[in-house]
């Protein structure tokens, strides 16, 4: 990972790539970095509120991601800004590569979302999922895609989710 300068925090660039295009990179800070799983912290990157009925995304949000070199997924952490959780929100993904202060991720647009209490957890566009294809381009990602899910919502209504992010 790249350091600023002395006394600054280390810093890595999140690049998310879907359909082989960048669609959103943003500068975070690094928080740990074990060789498999990548934590970071950065504020809600989009330009305007994003509401998605069941969450808003907004000016002061704080997310804390977290990335596996290993795992279909990544996971984040959504606060608002006076730091009460909202819930997490989570990616199905190709497993995150790092290097030279950039880690990248191809969103493969399965997503989940777990409420701060536990009590809502949602699968999320299976239909944009379906039309990209993947099931027929890609065979194995699809099916690895399919089980993250699966695994995540298992995680997320039975128990053990929260022990992903210790």
């Amino acid at each position: 990972m790249s350091t600023n300068s002395a006394g600054a925090p280390d810093t890595v660039e999140i690049v998310l790539v879907k359909a082989g295009r960048t669609k959103i990179s943003y500068p975070a800070e690094l928080l740990a970095d074990d060789g498999t799983r990548v934590v970071v912290r950065a504020p809600w990157a989009g330009d305007t509120t994003r509401d998605f009925g069941f969450v808003r995304f907004e000016r002061g949000d704080v997310f804390t991601e977290y990335y596996w070199r290993d795992r279909w997924y990544s996971v984040k952490e959504v606060r608002d800004a006076a730091g009460v959780r909202k819930g997490w929100y989570c990616d199905v993904t190709r497993p995150a590569t790092v290097s030279e202060g950039r880690l990248v991720v191809e969103d493969l647009d399965l997503d989940l979302w777990r409420s701060a209490d536990g009590t809502d957890v949602l699968r999320l566009d299976e239909d944009e999922f379906a039309e990209s294809g993947l099931a027929t381009t890609d065979p194995a990602a699809a099916a690895a895609a399919e089980k993250a899910l699966d695994h995540l919502e298992h995680l997320a209504r039975e128990g053990g989710f929260e022990a992903l992010l210790e």
